[in-house]
């Protein structure tokens, strides 16, 4: 998230919620969509996150066989790009033919950058200019089961994502020339913060908000789910419908206002990964990566 956004946040839980047994599901739309168009996620564990390099983001890598997960934070921003004035990364993704890509921003300017290690290891950079009513902020990556398509989210509310050709892995891409948004999701329901996203299918998309009000969905921190109309291609406009499934989990030994940060969805396990940092003094206690299961 941006920095000038960090730690501004308030708790409110709202009356007259549906609670499930095992998660809350509420319908954004109406009229509403069917039960079985939504899925269920259980928690099933979670993981100490490290407020340094696993405070952002996070992203299972298929290729190489055997790579582990990789996490960024302000602790992963080489030294060399963040004296270049990219002083945030967002949350990560990697294409299942090698191409690993991290969002970055800076505190002013025209620009967003995304920096791109290819599956024989070589690192490149490609800008982005900002378009029209675009917002400076580069939150975080989601890359097309088909590896062509990268869609990327602006912080704050937001009724669209931005879709571009994968850097590196479109071979119309390159580091030397601008990189052009070609496309867009047009949301049916408006979000807020989201932080992550990462495709579980073809045409959807599972999504991590640090909404801190509440007002859009009746829970904050929600889960969410984004059925796409169509596969994004890179010529044509899709839609996407929003569910939230259920809120994040928000427990720590400190009070206050806890963060979503980045997603991670594993096809090859089915296991979905959340990072949750904790209020206060706790954040480098007790902040989690909590796992889900579905059903």
């Amino acid at each position: 998230m941006p920095a000038s956004a960090a730690r501004q946040r308030c708790h409110r839980v709202l009356t007259g919620l549906v609670t499930l047994a095992t998660a809350l599901v509420v319908s954004l739309t109406a009229p509403a969509a069917p039960a079985s168009a939504a899925d269920t996620w259980t928690e099933a564990g979670s993981d100490r996150a490290d407020p340094l390099t696993e405070s952002q983001g996070l992203t299972s890598v298929e290729v190489p066989a055997g790579s582990p997960n990789r996490y960024t934070g302000i602790g992963t921003i080489p030294s060399g790009v963040s004296g270049r004035g990219w002083n945030h990364v967002g949350d990560p993704d990697a294409s299942y033919d090698g191409y690993y890509v991290e969002p970055y921003q800076r505190d002013s300017g025209s620009t967003k950058m995304f920096r791109v290690q290819a599956p024989g290891g070589a690192w490149s950079e490609y800008v982005h200019t900002l378009g029209a009513g675009e917002a400076l902020n580069n939150s975080w990556v989601a890359i097309s089961p088909d590896g062509q398509w990268m869609l990327a989210g602006e912080y704050g509310t937001m009724s669209r994502f931005l879709v571009f050709p994968t850097p590196g892995a479109n071979p119309a891409t390159s580091p030397s020339a601008n990189l052009p948004q070609v496309s867009t999701v047009n949301l049916d329901h408006a979000v807020r913060d989201v932080q992550g996203c990462d495709f579980s299918g073809p045409t959807t998309l599972l999504c991590s908000s640090d909404d801190p009000a509440g007002t859009l969905f009746g829970i904050t921190k929600p889960l969410l789910q984004i059925d796409l109309s169509g596969r994004p291609n890179g010529t044509a406009d899709v839609s996407g419908h929003v569910t939230a499934l259920r809120q994040l989990p928000l427990r720590s030994s400190c009070s206050g206002t806890f963060e979503s940060e980045g997603i991670d969805y594993d096809r090859r396990t089915g296991t979905l990964r959340v990072i949750v940092m904790s209020p206060g003094f706790c954040v480098l206690t007790d902040s989690r990566t909590y796992r889900f299961t579905r059903g």
